[in-house]
């Protein structure tokens, strides 16, 4: 195996095989532990579509984990191109790549109209619907633009619009802007994929995320990574600790 990032995180070196074979896979562990890592390797191997200001292909961040996927060997029951994957922080890129996109269509419109002017109405109409059929397409997939909500109402919008029957989704810490309540609803949203042929594969610090039924999670804190249940988890531990007596936690800091 290659020398340098990623090869050279001791997860990474460390593994042979890894089982996502039930519905929601779990990655979890402490920053730096490489749960990130190998799962924009498995998107970009699995070749999913990405959410974000540009595909995988093309993003710069992602040039040592596009060397890490030409290491991994995928195997499927039913492979599947469906779905997406999406790292939180790329979100509002991907808002405004959206935008650009409408604005553009827009400015064509205005061209076209420009154009045609003094021609048939038929010849104009023809003309213009390809712009307005794509502006009509992302409304309406979207519900109109995704960055005039709050994050957290954005994020939900997405899932709602992008999540599919039988698709792959690997999200990357998806609970960052969402309230408890919120990523509730993301849970129920992944349970109505789940009974629709779909999967996932989440890296993720949220001990809620983590409660959902009959997970496979995975603790990037062991080399190499090891199922690990949902109350032995550290981070379950911690939380449930710190919610119980604050307080101690808190004199601790003083």
């Amino acid at each position: 195996m290659s020398a340098g990032f990623p090869f050279d995180v001791p997860v990474v070196r460390s593994l042979e095989t890894l089982e996502l074979g039930t519905g929601v896979t779990f990655f979890v562990g402490e920053n730096g532990s490489g749960k990130s890592t190998l799962l924009e390797a498995v998107a970009l191997a699995a070749e999913l579509p990405t959410v974000g200001s540009e595909e995988t292909r093309d993003d710069a961040t992602l040039a040592a984990q596009r060397a890490l996927a030409k290491h991994l060997t995928l195997s499927w029951t039913s492979r599947s191109k469906r779905g997406f994957f999406l790292r939180a922080e790329d979100f509002f890129g991907y808002a405004k790549r959206l935008s650009r996109m409408k604005a553009e269509m827009r400015e064509r419109i205005e061209e076209v109209k420009r154009d045609y002017e003094g021609r048939s109405d038929l010849a104009r109409s023809l003309a213009l619907g390809p712009a307005y059929a794509s502006l009509e397409a992302i409304d309406g997939q979207y519900g109109g633009d995704l960055d005039g909500r709050s994050h957290g109402q954005s994020f939900l919008t997405l899932f709602q619009a992008r999540f599919v029957p039988g698709g792959l989704h690997l999200l990357d810490e998806p609970e960052a802007p969402l309230s408890p309540q919120s990523q509730l609803a993301l849970m129920a949203l992944m349970r109505d994929m789940i009974a629709e042929g779909g999967q996932f594969v989440v890296a993720t610090h949220s001990p809620i995320l983590l409660a959902f039924p009959d997970a496979t999670i995975y603790t990037f804190d062991r080399t190499p990574p090891e199922r690990v249940e949902f109350e032995d988890l550290e981070h379950v531990n911690l939380t449930r600790a710190f919610l119980n007596d604050p307080k101690s936690f808190l004199r601790r800091l003083t």
